[in-house]
């Protein structure tokens, strides 16, 4: 079973799903994929939501209020993808962008070696639906605006700011 349960935060309700295997669900309650997204998860691991928390909730939990204090820049977390493999690698990815910092999407598309494959590097950033952890928030286009979010731009704006202050950095709008 997938154990679900949710997360107030600063930035509004958000789901949580975990197995023993690790998390493989945290994003925006709202967010319109949910459904899409839920389906690809319980096709992937064989395994439907149940209401109930996982010690990894709880895990989760200590981790976010460190990093919303500013505590934490990075995330220990057992996860647990569930994807194809080259969201997999777009997802890792991510996951090397620093803290406090952003890239483009075209950035991303070079450092994994193809850069025809922007728009699948775009897709698979959006398919992430492990929010914060896998910071798809510090990705943004090219002429530097704010492109899309799952959790809404205005939250995306929310953390850069946030990790902007925290890593002692200038948030300039006119950056992102």
């Amino acid at each position: 079973m997938i154990l679900e349960s949710s997360i107030q935060t600063p930035l509004g309700k958000m789901l949580v799903g975990a197995t023993d295997s690790g998390i493989c669900l945290f994003d925006f309650e709202h967010r319109k994929m949910m459904p899409s997204i839920k389906a690809r998860i319980r096709k992937s691991l064989g395994m439907d939501f149940q209401d109930g928390e996982h010690e990894y909730h709880g895990l989760l939990q200590k981790q976010l209020n460190e990093y919303f204090s500013g505590e934490r820049k990075v995330f220990d977390l057992p996860l647990c993808y569930t994807g194809t493999d080259f969201q997999a690698k777009v997802w890792n990815e991510l996951l090397s962008i620093p803290y406090g910092s952003t890239k483009t999407y075209m950035d991303l598309t070079k450092k994994l070696g193809d850069v025809n494959a922007i728009r699948a590097v775009a897709r698979a950033n959006g398919e992430n639906c492990l929010a914060i952890i896998v910071p798809c928030h510090r990705v943004i286009g090219s002429n530097g605006d704010l492109t899309g979010y799952a959790g809404g731009l205005r939250n995306k704006k929310w953390l850069l700011e946030h990790e902007a202050k925290h890593a002692g950095t200038a948030y300039q709008e006119e950056l992102f």
